[in-house]
Parts: C-alpha cells; structure tokens; sequence
C-alpha cells in the first residue's frame, strides 16, 4: 500500500500570491502533477491541513479542482489557515468521509493500513488542539481497532521539534494523550503538517513525522526564541509505503525537474569490485 502525503497548498484566490510574491496555486498543481507521474501510482492521497491560506470559498474551489485530477481517493483534514464550515461545504464532495458539521474528523477502513484523520483546528488561533471531546473520539476509535497497521494524520504535531518560531503553535493536547497512543503499538506514525519541513523524530512509543510542504517552507533555524522566516526551498511532499514483512517505511519526496535517471558507473578503483583487504 503506497500513501502519498501532501500538505500545506496554502491556495490562494486566482490572481492572487501568498506572501506578496509565492505562487501557492502553480505549485499546488505542480505537486499534484508529481504524484501523477509516480509509478505504481499511490492507493490514496493524504493532505495534511491548511489547504487554503484564508478559507475563502474561492480558495477551495481551485483546491478541488486541483485533486479532481487525481483517480484515487483523497482525505484532506484542517489546518489552523483553513475555515471548518468553509472546508467541509468546499470538499464533502471531493472525499464524501468528511462530516457535513462539526469536527472534521473521520477514519477510513479500506486498506491495509488503518487511517485515522484528526481535526486539530482550534478558530482563530494560529496553533491547534485536541480538546477532551476530540481525545475521547480518538480513544473510542481506536478501541474499536482490530490491530491492523494505523497512522493518524492531522495538522498540527503534538510534539515539540526544537524550532521555537512553530513549537509555540504545535497541538496542545492532555497528559493522558501520549499514554493513550503508547497503549497501541498498532500505531505505526502520526503524521503532521504544519511545519513546512521534513522532521522525524520519536513519541509517545511511535513515530511522529512531518511532511514538507508543497510551496515555500519554514526556514530551519535551532536558535531559541527565533521567530519564523519562509524559504523557498525545494517543496515536497511524502510517501509512506506498507509492505508485509517490511511494515511502514516513510519517504520524503522533493518535487522539481532534476534531470534523468543516470547508472552508476563505477570506478575500477572501487574496493567493493575486489576482495583484496
């Protein structure tokens, strides 16, 4: 089971740039363009929140017409630049999982691999949440599980990742949370937006992962207390790969024209060519 994982368009009424000068739009069609060309083809697309920068309804007309192109199913959840009524009237018909009200959370029972989207969307706040309400969603979820491979994706990561300017605005979430997921080793990655960048690190007795996004990304910067820069680094976006007797292997994929595929030849020189010491 192949699943693609994009994240972050930030769509942008037509005509209009993100940030005075980034053109969300083209490279949201241009990621959509790269998952088309992969062969074999990915089962199912991810999209991993802030889908609009504004939650304009126009915004979401281009996001749909956009994913229409893709001939498997997609499953989008919010992000804090995304608007809930906006998104659920905008998508319901792209991926008929979304509620019509309420949280956008919904899980999909159709694979391999158990798919669990989360709504961490809290109004007006740059961060994210998962309030007791939607804690209990998830805990009665995946009690219902039957030990199949799982991965929750959502926006925002509930973990820190030491980029202050972001760490201030991840999901706030209760203590009993992490307990919770450590309570499932079904749980193979949580999988996150948000951050603009590829980061991998361990929690809660899985893996947390965060995709890149398909435009600009945050610029890396480790010193405490920055606040947040763009860079228009290469986009990307993520596959994670299931295979029996493999489990689920997460790959980040940088999106651009870097030439053909070239063989290796080999200089004679190489030591692995001999068996001499």
């Amino acid at each position: 089971m192949i699943i693609a994982q994009l994240s972050d368009f930030h769509a942008r009424p037509r005509g209009t740039a993100a940030y005075g000068d980034v053109d969300t739009n083209a490279m949201m069609r241009r990621a959509v363009a790269a998952l088309l060309a992969l062969d074999p083809l990915p089962d199912c697309v991810l999209v991993t929140g802030d889908l609009t920068d504004c939650g304009l309804p126009e915004e979401y007309d281009l996001v749909r017409e956009a994913l229409a192109d893709l001939p498997m199913p997609v499953f989008p959840v919010p992000g804090n630049h995304d608007r809930r009524e906006t998104f659920a009237a905008g998508l319901g018909g792209l991926c008929s999982k979304l509620p019509a009200t309420g949280f956008q959370h919904y899980t999909v029972e159709d694979y391999p691999v158990r798919l669990i989207g989360l709504d961490t969307l809290v109004a007006g706040e740059h961060g994210g949440a998962l309030c007791p309400e939607r804690e209990a969603w998830l805990a009665a979820r995946l009690g219902e599980g039957d030990g199949r491979p799982t991965l929750i994706f959502m926006h925002h990561p509930p973990f820190l990742t030491g980029i202050d300017g972001m760490d201030v605005m991840l999901c706030t979430v209760s203590p009993e949370l992490p307990e919770l997921i450590a309570r499932h080793p079904e749980i193979e990655r949580i999988v996150c937006g948000h951050y603009h960048r590829p980061i991998v690190r361990r929690w809660a007795g899985t893996l947390g992962f965060v995709a890149p996004g398909t435009a600009h990304q945050v610029a890396l910067d480790l010193r405490p207390g920055v606040e947040n820069r763009f860079i228009l680094e290469p986009p990307g976006f993520a596959l994670h790969v299931w295979r029996d007797g493999v489990g689920l292997v997460s790959h980040s994929v940088p999106i651009g024209d870097f030439g053909p595929r070239r063989d290796f030849v080999l200089d004679p020189a190489y030591p692995g060519q001999h068996a001499d010491a």
